[in-house]
């Protein structure tokens, strides 16, 4: 009797013990894992997209490894798949259909690691209303942080069929026009001058001529009177920066700078009342 519950306790304890040291192995690797794409990332600047996807299928590997094992090391588990065998053909065909979508969502990821329509740390619009930066992307779902730091969980399979606007698709740099209104009366070159100071000496402003413009000597900001209505002259300029952050960062900076310039030269600035009625313009005070 003895002998039996030492047996019995000895196949029953090999199982838990492999259950165990499965998860921690899971638990370890995740976490050394997680240090090397962090290292990667911030000296080498390589894309964590790869590695992350990486990772999580490693982990599903253990986890798969380490409890199949474990549910083979107890005999009357075998003893089942053995009789489970004869209708193999039949469980095949109904795990098929019990995991269709979920394989779908692992084939979905597998292209967007592939093809790369975004990856990690992408700011991406989805269906005009939500908006955020990929924080991860898993073997099921794709994890989008958005602007109030909520995470938007999206099946792979989902978001494989939207319509997605990607800020950051490529590291071309990017354009941002920024308009002003200004009085009727207003002295163009005056403004033209202190719009082209502004955004030429802030540091993310980039320079997008060509050789052949520099060489005829075009500006580098440039900027135009593009029309008028009834409350003055509107002029338009165009700023370049590294990437979509960068380029609103820049146009938010010179927008404040270029308006203390202004009030600082007299520059009268076309004026909207709290109606959202225009006013006229202020001529003369």
């Amino acid at each position: 009797m003895k002998d039996n519950i030492l047996n019995y306790f000895f196949q029953l304890s090999v199982p838990v013990i492999i259950f165990i040291a499965t998860i921690i192995v899971a638990f370890i690797f995740q976490k050394i894992y997680q240090k090397f794409i962090n290292h990667s990332s911030s000296i080498m600047k390589n894309d964590p997209t790869n590695y992350k996807f990486v990772g999580h299928a490693m982990s599903a590997i253990i986890y798969l490894v380490g409890f199949g094992w474990a549910i083979y090391e107890i005999p009357q588990m075998r003893q089942i798949a053995n009789s489970l065998l004869a209708g193999a053909g039949i469980l095949a065909v109904a795990a098929g259909f019990a995991s269709q979508h979920a394989l779908s969502n692992i084939i979905s990821g597998l292209f967007i690691i592939i093809f790369k329509p975004f990856r990690v740390n992408d700011r991406l619009l989805i269906r005009d209303t939500m908006q955020g930066f990929v924080e991860d992307i898993t073997l099921r779902h794709t994890v989008i942080r958005d602007f109030e730091n909520r995470r938007i969980i999206i099946p792979n399979a989902v978001i494989s069929d939207e319509v997605i606007i990607n800020f950051d698709f490529s590291k071309d740099k990017i354009v941002r026009p920024i308009e002003f209104n200004v009085a009727m009366n207003s002295n163009i070159d005056l403004i033209r001058e202190i719009i082209q100071e502004e955004i030429a000496k802030h540091p993310l402003s980039l320079d997008n001529r060509t050789l052949e413009d520099i060489e005829i000597e075009k500006p580098k900001v440039p900027v135009k009177v593009i029309g008028f209505n009834n409350i003055g002259i509107i002029i338009k300029t165009w700023t370049w920066a590294i990437d979509a952050s960068k380029a609103y960062e820049l146009s938010c900076d010179v927008m404040e700078s270029i308006k203390k310039k202004f009030d600082e030269k007299g520059v009268k600035m076309a004026l909207i009342n709290k109606d959202f009625t225009y006013l006229k313009q202020i001529a003369n005070d």
